[in-house]
């Protein structure tokens, strides 16, 4: 009876607590590398949707950069200069219609209203259009008074193509094609691209940002957080076919065979396409990764390549790029 009761021994009991410590590890280690496994896919899924969705916003606007309705631009005359981005001159915004695209190459005179945190090394890309919508129609937002609007002349025996001002200055006095109903008023879009270092909350994450126009001013308005770099190289059309004949990261320097001395305006206003790369960098560190890759983003106005890295830290990063058509400005070159 006594042996049938009897427990286990030390001995055995010892070796059941080490064979349990040592599953007790195993599971952990296990554990410890799925975590880890899960916190790197979460990551690196976080970058990529981050760098597409920064080319989906940049892509859309420039796709738009200079509607306006059924106003024809293409015979405007262009500025004899450059008018400034941060301009909230309705003048200078009239002006400025025939250039739907102004951006600035990395390296160039910045205006006044791109903040001191902007990161060296990027583009800058202004678009100005029309908002694709009538104001207080359907979903569209109600005319504010202290908001710009532009409204098209259809009506043929109008005195003037189109009104362009502050709502509250500006009598949209423009009418329809039957001369007697009041033409749709558009909002006026403006707006500057940039890259910041600082995510608009108080972290130090690079950030795509959104300068808009207000009306008395620009708003800044963060996009897309973990964007480090931004560069955009412009196709030019230089016989007015509505094709890209040369592209270049800075039209205000470009000059091209028969041209002689370009003016800025004019390549500015030639503009049809633009190839966008953004530089997409994960918002935490990967534990025991060191970056010493090299990152091409296209060519500069030499035709050299644009590279970023080695960064020498622990984010991975990845490139993204497309190539948009300015559809409003080439489509009306085309020859039917």
């Amino acid at each position: 009876m006594r042996n049938a009761i009897k427990g286990f021994s030390l001995v055995e009991l010892m070796v059941s607590i080490a064979l349990g410590l040592m599953l007790l590890a195993g599971l952990a280690t296990i554990f410890s590398n799925t975590t880890r496994a899960r916190g790197e896919l979460q990551r690196s899924s976080q970058q990529v949707d981050n760098g597409r969705y920064a080319i989906e916003v940049l892509s859309e606007d420039v796709q738009l950069a200079g509607y306006y309705g059924e106003l024809d631009v293409s015979g405007m005359m262009v500025p004899g200069a450059l008018p400034d981005l941060c301009s909230v001159d309705p003048a200078i915004w009239n002006s400025a219609i025939p250039l739907h695209l102004q951006g600035i190459a990395p390296g160039g005179a910045l205006p006044a209203c791109i903040p001191g945190s902007i990161v060296a090394g990027s583009s800058v890309v202004g678009v100005r259009r029309a908002q694709t919508c009538i104001a207080g129609v359907g979903t569209c937002d109600a005319l504010v008074a202290t908001q710009p609007y532009v409204q098209i002349a259809l009506c043929s025996t109008s005195p003037s193509a189109y009104a362009l001002g502050i709502a509250a200055d500006t009598p949209f006095a423009l009418q329809m094609k039957d001369c007697a109903t009041a033409a749709g008023v558009r909002r006026y879009v403006s707006r500057i691209y940039y890259i910041s270092s600082n995510n608009g909350g108080g972290l130090n994450v690079p950030t795509l940002k959104r300068l808009e126009l207000n009306g008395a001013s620009f708003d800044d308005v963060p996009l897309v957080e973990g964007i480090e770099r931004l560069h955009v190289e412009y196709g030019i059309d230089t016989d007015g076919d509505g094709d890209p004949d040369a592209y270049t990261p800075d039209p205000s320097s470009f000059n091209f065979a028969g041209c002689g001395a370009c003016s800025e305006p004019q390549n500015w206003s030639n503009v049809v396409t633009a190839k966008i790369y953004v530089l997409s960098r994960a918002l935490e560190p990967s534990p025991g990764y060191t970056n010493t890759k090299v990152y091409e983003l296209g060519l500069d106005a030499a035709g050299a390549a644009v590279r970023a890295g080695p960064f020498n830290d622990a984010f991975r990063r990845q490139v993204f790029s497309t190539a948009v058509r300015v559809v409003n400005p080439s489509g009306r070159r085309e020859t039917p």
